[in-house]
């Protein structure tokens, strides 16, 4: 081992990170992140980590641009503390929807992230199910984009037997939906969604058969839930038995929440890469799966320096 790992957290989530440190057997490094009386970002790291190889576990998730700054401000801090290696982990990479230009004269906000924290001062990053692949090409460092599947493939195969289909909720979630299909001997069934504006679509065709089957719909994250509750009416309608749906992210914004509550979805399952709100975790609709061990071995591995190719399921 090329220095001591020290692991530290911002405030995007803190019970992630007390997990991750569990499975590591690791105590999170002492820092102060908070803020000034006029809201600036205020940290100071309570150790020292000259030659340490440090790990930030800071998903970018709502406050977005806030547990951004807190991520930068940290790599800042670290770096000037004259740490060995610094490794962004984020379980949930904010901005990832923007990955490009769906018209002229917009940003590809995903790849100014990605250069504010190489610029910041990160050596490499460990990602969870980004909404885009071509994401990893964004960063002139290293990239192990780790991905949610063997912990949603376990639920599922514990809970549910025979009869099912894994249905994609638009075309470009085809290719996750058929890997989980093969591997569970599923049938596999599209949605054909068309998007008319930002967080509004419409459900429109299901290709694939359906019909008095148990329908798992799969997707990288739930924000608004309409596109999810949406295809979740149409299953129904078309002789689908029961509607279940399996999300990495719990984004959740706006009325998710409600449209979950009056859904006919029986049940969301999630993981913890975003802390769930109060009234997400009230609404008894919704399942949280821990990705703390995969993301906790492949901090292990990249501090030793070993294979972490056997987690990218």
């Amino acid at each position: 081992m090329n220095g001591e790992i020290k692991l530290f957290t911002g405030n995007s989530n803190p019970a992630l990170a007390h997990e991750i440190a569990g499975y590591l057997n690791l105590p999170l490094g002492k820092a102060f992140v908070g803020t000034f009386s006029d809201g600036e970002i205020r940290v100071e790291i309570g150790e020292n980590v000259r030659g340490q190889d440090v790990f930030i576990i800071q998903s970018t998730c709502p406050p977005v641009d806030h547990n951004l700054m807190e991520l930068l401000i940290m790599i800042d801090a670290l770096k000037r503390a004259s740490a060995r290696r610094i490794t962004a982990v984020i379980p949930y990479y904010g901005y990832a929807r923007q990955d490009r230009k769906v018209k002229p004269r917009v940003p590809i906000s995903a790849k100014l992230v990605a250069d504010l924290i190489t610029i910041a001062g990160a050596n490499r990053v460990l990602a969870m199910d980004l909404h885009a692949g071509q994401i990893q090409g964004f960063f002139n460092i290293p990239v192990d984009h780790l991905f949610a599947a063997p912990v949603l493939l376990e639920y599922i195969k514990n809970h549910f037997q025979n009869n099912l289909v894994i249905v994609s909720p638009d075309a470009g979630g085809v290719e996750r939906a058929r890997a989980f299909a093969k591997r569970l001997g599923a049938a596999l069934a599209i949605i054909d969604k068309r998007r008319d504006a930002p967080n509004l679509a419409e459900a429109v065709n299901i290709i694939g058969d359906v019909k008095d089957k148990i329908a798992i719909i799969l997707d990288d994250m739930v924000d608004t839930a309409g596109t999810l509750t949406e295809a979740a009416q149409v299953l129904v309608n078309r002789g689908a038995k029961a509607v279940y749906a399996c999300c990495t992210h719990a984004v959740l914004s706006g009325p998710a929440i409600e449209r979950l509550k009056n859904s006919v979805i029986s049940k969301l399952v999630v993981t913890n890469t975003i802390p769930l709100k109060e009234d997400a975790r009230k609404s008894g609709k919704i399942e949280v799966l821990s990705v703390a061990s995969l993301l906790g071995e492949a901090i292990k591995r990249i501090h030793e320096e070993t294979s972490i190719s056997t987690l990218f399921v």
